[in-house]
C-alpha cells in the first residue's frame, strides 16, 4: 500500500518577530548607529526583520557596560548567587523552547525537528550543567582547590558566534562566561541574529543584572571591533579558519585570552566487520544534519574496500527517504541553506568535484521555487587529491574513500590540516581504541556521531583552533 505524503507544519504565531531590532546594552535595548541590515528566512527569501549593525562606538558602549558590571556587580558576587541567575535563565529557555525553535528554524533554515529535538534542549543543558559549577570552582580546576585561593575571573569576554547553531552556540559561549563571574559582550552572526535577540528578553525575564550579558549585531566589521577592543580580556570565537587567523594575528602580543574553534573536515571511517545499517545512519547523521552545516561534519567517508560497495548501496537507499523543504514542517529531514552566498560556495566546489572526475550521485528530488536549496549529494571515486576531500565544503556533500588496512585508514583520515572529530564503526573494541589513539581530532566517536553533551570537553587541533568548550575544561578559558 502506498501512503500519500501528508505535510506537518509547526505554526509560526508562537514567535512575534518585530519589524526592527537594536542593540542590547547594559540591560535595555538601545538604537544602534543608525545603520541596519536586513536578515532573510532563507527557505523563503522573506525579509524577516532590520536588524541595527553596531559601529566601533557601539561596540565600546557594550564593552563598558559589561566592565562596569563585572567590577561593582558580578565578580563580587558569590558562586552561589550568579548559579541561581543561570538556573533561572535554563528554566526559562526550556519554558519558551518552542518559540526558540521556531524561530531558530525561520532565521537558520535549519528543520524544526533538530531545532526542537537538538538545539534548544542541549542549550538549557549547558546553562543547567554550568549553573551547577558557579560555586564548585575551586574543584573544577587542578591545583586551585589545594592552593587556598580561589579561581578568579578574566574580565570581559568578547564572543563571536556562527550561523550554523546559532541558539546553541550562545550557550556554549554564554553559561560558562557567566559561571565563572565573567561579563559578556557577544556579536551573533549577521545572517542569524534573532534568536540571540530573544535570549536577551530573556536575560531581562530573568532579572540578569544590566550589563552581565550585552549583544552587538553586524557583520565583520562589528566584530572586528569587538574583538580589538583594548578593554576586552577574553576572545571566543567559532568560524571558519581564515577568520580565526586573523583573529589570532590580531590579539597576537596581547593579554588576551583567546579560544578559537574552526572548520573541520572529519573523517568517518567504517570497518568490514561494523554493523552495516548503523553506520549508514551515522553517515547520514554525520554529513546531512543541519544540511552539513557542522564543523564537525564527517564528510570524508573512509569504506574498507571489502564493504564499500555494500555500505554505498545502502546510503543511496537510505538518502532516497531524505525528505528535503520547509524547515517548518515535521517531516523536514534536510532544511534550506543558510545563504545565498554559502549556497554559491557549495555549488562551486560540487563543480570542482564535477571537474576532477568524481562520480556525483544524487537522489532526483524536486526543490521548492524559493529560498536556497542543495539536494543530500555523495562524491565517489574520490582521491586525496581532489579538493572535495580537502576543502570545508559545509554543505550536504559526502566525499567517498576507500581503504585496505587500519594503518591506510589512520593515514588517509590524519591526511587533513584540520583536526576537529572523527567516527570509528566497528566490532572490535581493540581496533576502535587503537584508530582513536592514532587519530589527530578532538573529538573521536565509536558507534555513533555528532553525539553532544554539556559534560564533555569539544574542540580541535591544527587549523581547527585550540582551547575546549563544554565540560569542566570549558571552564578553564574564563579563569587566570
Amino acid at each position: 500500500m502506498k501512503f500519500e505524503y501528508a505535510p506537518a507544519p509547526e505554526s509560526r504565531a508562537i514567535v512575534d518577530i518585530a519589524s526592527s531590532y537594536g542593540l542590547f546594552v547594559d540591560g535595555a535595548f538601545t538604537s544602534g548607529s543608525g545603520s541596519s541590515f536586513k536578515t532573510i528566512n532563507p527557505a523563503t527569501e522573506e525579509v524577516l526583520a532590520e536588524v541595527a549593525e553596531a559601529d566601533a562606538a557601539d561596540v565600546d558602549r557594550a564593552v563598558k557596560a559589561a566592565r562596569r558590571a563585572y567590577t561593582r556587580v558580578w565578580s563580587r558576587m558569590s558562586g552561589a548567587e550568579r548559579g541561581k541567575y543561570l538556573f533561572r535563565i535554563a528554566r526559562i529557555i526550556a519554558e519558551r523552547s518552542r518559540e526558540l525553535a521556531v524561530l531558530e528554524s525561520i532565521d537558520n533554515g535549519k528543520p524544526i525537528k533538530e531545532s526542537r529535538d537538538v538545539d534548544i534542549p542541549t542549550a538549557a543543558a549547558h546553562f543547567f550543567y554550568y549553573a551547577g559549577w558557579a560555586d564548585k570552582l575551586e574543584y573544577a580546576l587542578p591545583g586551585n582547590g589545594h592552593s587556598g585561593a580561589d579561581p578568579q575571573p578574566l574580565g570581559v569576554a568578547a564572543q563571536v558566534i556562527p550561523w550554523n547553531f546559532p541558539f546553541l552556540m550562545l550557550a556554549w559561549k554564554i553559561a560558562p562566561a557567566l559561571a565563572t563571574g565573567n561579563t559578556v559582550v557577544l556579536k551573533p552572526a549577521e545572517t542569524t541574529p534573532l534568536t540571540a535577540l530573544l535570549f536577551a528578553e530573556i536575560c531581562q525575564q530573568a532579572d540578569l543584572p544590566p550589563g552581565v550579558v550585552n549583544i552587538v549585531t553586524g557583520a565583520g566589521e562589528t566584530g572586528r571591533a569587538l574583538v580589538e577592543h583594548p578593554d576586552v580580556d577574553k576572545v571566543a570565537f567559532t568560524g571558519s579558519t581564515d577568520v580565526g587567523r586573523a583573529i589570532a594575528r590580531s590579539v597576537a602580543g596581547s593579554r588576551k585570552k583567546v579560544t578559537l574553534e574552526l572548520g573541520g573536515k572529519a573523517a568517518n571511517i567504517v570497518f568490514d566487520d561494523a554493523p552495516v545499517d548503523q553506520a549508514v545512519e551515522g553517515i547520514v547523521n554525520g554529513i546531512f544534519f543541519n544540511q552539513g552545516h557542522v564543523c564537525c561534519a564527517g564528510s570524508r567517508l573512509l569504506v574498507q574496500e571489502s564493504v564499500a560497495e555494500e555500505v554505498v548501496e545502502r546510503l543511496k537507499r537510505r538518502m532516497a527517504t531524505l525528505r528535503v523543504g520547509d524547515p517548518l514542517d515535521k517531516n523536514t529531514d534536510v532544511g534550506a541553506i543558510n545563504s545565498a552566498e554559502q549556497l554559491q560556495r557549495i555549488r562551486e566546489l560540487a563543480e570542482i568535484g564535477d571537474a576532477e572526475g568524481a562520480e556525483r550521485w544524487t537522489e532526483p528530488c524536486e526543490l521548492p521555487d524559493h529560498g536556497f536549496w542543495f539536494a543530500p549529494t555523495i562524491f565517489t571515486g574520490v582521491s586525496q587529491a581532489h579538493r572535495i576531500a580537502r576543502e570545508e565544503i559545509f554543505g550536504p556533500v559526502l566525499s567517498i574513500l576507500t581503504f585496505r588496512t587500519p594503518q591506510e585508514a589512520v593515514a588517509k583520515a590524519n591526511n587533513t590540516p584540520y583536526g576537529l572529530s572523527a567516527g570509528i564503526w566497528s566490532d572490535k573494541g581493540s581496533r576502535i581504541l587503537w584508530v582513536a589513539n592514532q587519530l589527530r581530532a578532538g573529538v573521536v566517536w565509536a558507534n555513533t556521531f555528532n553525539r553532544f553533551d554539556p559534560a564533555s570537553p569539544f574542540g580541535g587541533y591544527q587549523e581547527s583552533g585550540y582551547g575546549r568548550e563544554g565540560g569542566r575544561h570549558g571552564l578553564e578559558g574564563y579563569i587566570k
